[in-house]
């Protein structure tokens, strides 16, 4: 008969090899997104090499030479070169931000890449909850300020669609408040790259809860239409700068 203390032993040690593997791959696949990333960085902006390594290097004299005066020597430079690498993954993050949208602005299902990156308290759908045939969208978004409502496409048709959906959401939440947005550079519209940082400032007019039960009455809602429609073209890129945030 087989011990049951080896037994144990051996299950113990397979499930810390499985986790071990689990976590060697999600390194792997980290590196191979911040490895994109740079890649798209770097076609768009051929003197990032250039322009990191000037911030790292500054960043390290500038601030090891400060820090060296005040305090000792080798903790002045070990803390220069984690602040000077800080710093650099900072101005990264955002040239490579930069570039993304560069890439996508004006393709089809863009803001999708954006509203996947949205803080943690919003509800954001995998697509479109209203479309046309001439790709025109709109996205549904819900968080404390209540549903956003995010229109791409032909701004006379987007208006319509906007219009619409805002009173299919009326129908199951008129005590919510429904902000109406349209993705562009024109006047009263929002540039993409700024839709997340516009959304987050918008006021909180819910709890957490509120949210919530708000999600489960929006899903009754559905989509306005049933044709396929193409992902946002970012979702992978963004999460990765995301988290070399």
């Amino acid at each position: 008969m087989a011990n049951p203390k080896a037994q144990s032993k051996q299950a113990l040690k397979a499930q810390a090899k499985a986790t071990a593997g689990e976590r060697k791959a999600q390194r792997k696949e980290k590196r191979g997104q911040i490895g994109q990333v740079f890649k798209l960085a770097r076609s768009s902006d051929p003197k990032l090499v250039w322009i990191l390594a000037g911030v790292f290097l500054l960043t390290l004299v500038v601030v090891g030479t400060l820090l060296v005066w005040l305090f000792q020597l080798v903790f002045g430079v070990i803390l220069a070169l984690i602040l000077a690498v800080v710093v650099t993954g900072a101005v990264f993050s955002r040239r490579a931000q930069r570039a993304v949208f560069a890439q996508v602005e004006g393709q089809p299902g863009a803001p999708l890449g954006v509203l996947q990156g949205l803080p943690r308290g919003w509800i954001s759908s995998d697509t479109p909850v209203a479309m046309t045939r001439d790709m025109d969208f709109v996205h549904r978004v819900l968080g404390r300020p209540g549903v956003v409502l995010i229109g791409e496409g032909n701004p006379k048709r987007v208006t319509q669609l906007l219009l619409t959906e805002k009173k299919r959401v009326q129908r199951v939440a008129a005590e919510v408040p429904v902000y109406e947005l349209v993705v562009g550079d024109e006047a009263g519209q929002v540039p993409l790259r700024k839709l997340r940082s516009h959304m987050v400032k918008l006021p909180r007019n819910l709890k957490p809860a509120g949210v919530t039960a708000l999600d489960k009455r929006m899903r009754a809602l559905g989509t306005a239409g049933a044709m396929p429609i193409p992902k946002g073209p970012i979702p992978k890129s963004a999460r990765a700068v995301k988290r070399g945030r």
